[in-house]
């Protein structure tokens, strides 16, 4: 197996669990969030403070700025 067939394997296999992973975070609850720091893109490693969802690690919104100073603190 060739690098290029490998390589189109992983990324199918990618695009597979991100629409799996996608279906789960549609079906949850979000009963409970919480403020942490997240990757802004897939591609970047500058972190971002959001809401978070505790059980399916979806990205839910955006804290005060009172609540991010409080998240600093701890």
């Amino acid at each position: 197996m060739g690098i290029f067939q490998k390589i189109n394997n992983l990324l199918a296999k990618k695009q597979k669990i991100e629409k799996e992973i996608a279906i789960l975070q549609k079906s949850c609850n979000h009963r409970k969030k919480s403020v942490k720091q997240v990757r802004e893109r897939e591609d970047s490693s500058a972190p971002i403070i959001r809401y978070v969802c505790n059980e399916c690690s979806m990205v839910l919104g955006y804290p005060s700025s009172k609540e991010i100073e409080n998240f600093f603190k701890e």
